[in-house]
């Protein structure tokens, strides 16, 4: 009991000098990594993925990507000046790229590194479908996700170092056995959640950018929709999976956009 009592208070005090309030979730976020810290590996990593893969550029579809794009980051430019967090984005270093690649897909990087594919494309249909994907990827990216994921992770295999030493006194059967618990039960009770967690929290802020962005919150319940019929049902249950079920997604989009409405009034942005 003492040690995992040693073990608790070692991940306490860790939360407790890392957490800082989001201004976009207005939650404390666990973040063991600064900006300054991450920003450049990403920056890294994503330079090298355009280098090993094919670019679209000049094109109409090319153009599209980064007109939506910066819309959507000027949007959350405008609301976090109104906020009072002008200087949020420093370090930020906005980019949109388009990949060709048939997977249905789009992801960010910290800092502001965007990536859509073209074969999500034919389900975005139009800018309004693209907001909805530009404005959940922006909102990863504002909301620190990617560094969260990484201290959670952290303090997974801190979890793991504990339960090895608490049962170090153990058959190795045994040792195995509970490490297998931990592992399953870390995965599925925290770690699934966690991500599912952050997917609604990009959804939402997603939701307000493209309203202020001139986009009607409305047109992205008709993106989700055609995403959940292109994917066949070919999904695992929600409680196995990083992302929310498209069911449940869909519900929480229609509960948000009135909110995301009335945001992008306060901007002068008025949706019949």
């Amino acid at each position: 009991m003492k040690k995992y009592s040693l073990l608790a208070g070692m991940c306490a005090l860790g939360l407790f000098f890392s957490c800082a309030t989001n201004p976009f979730t207005g939650k404390q976020s666990l973040n063991f990594v600064s900006n300054s810290q991450l920003f450049p590996s990403s920056f890294q990593q994503y330079g090298t993925f355009l280098k090993e893969n094919k670019v679209i550029v000049g094109t109409t579809d090319a153009r599209r990507v980064e007109n939506v794009g910066m819309k959507i980051k000027a949007a959350a430019e405008r609301w976090l000046k109104a906020n009072g967090y002008a200087e949020y984005l420093n370090g930020y270093q906005w980019e949109y790229k388009l990949i060709e690649n048939k997977e249905v897909n789009a992801w960010c990087m910290p800092g502001g590194k965007i990536v859509v594919y073209s074969g999500i494309l034919p389900v975005t249909k139009d800018d309004a479908g693209l907001a909805t994907v530009m404005g959940h990827e922006v909102s990863h990216a504002l909301a620190n996700h990617g560094a969260q994921r990484m201290s959670a992770s952290q303090l997974q295999q801190l979890g793991a170092v504990g339960v090895a030493v608490a049962t170090g006194s153990k058959s190795a059967e045994q040792q195995q056995m509970w490490q297998q618990y931990y592992g399953l039960g870390s995965q599925v009770g925290v770690m699934l959640p966690f991500s599912r967690n952050h997917e609604t929290e990009a959804d939402k802020i997603g939701l307000t950018l493209m309203a202020i962005a001139g986009y009607n919150p409305d047109l992205a319940i008709s993106f989700w929709e055609r995403m959940s019929a292109s994917s066949s049902g070919n999904k695992p249950p929600e409680f196995l999976s990083t992302h929310p079920a498209d069911a449940t997604r869909i519900a929480n989009l229609r509960r948000l956009i009135p909110e995301a409405k009335a945001e992008a009034l306060k901007f002068g942005v008025i949706f019949k």
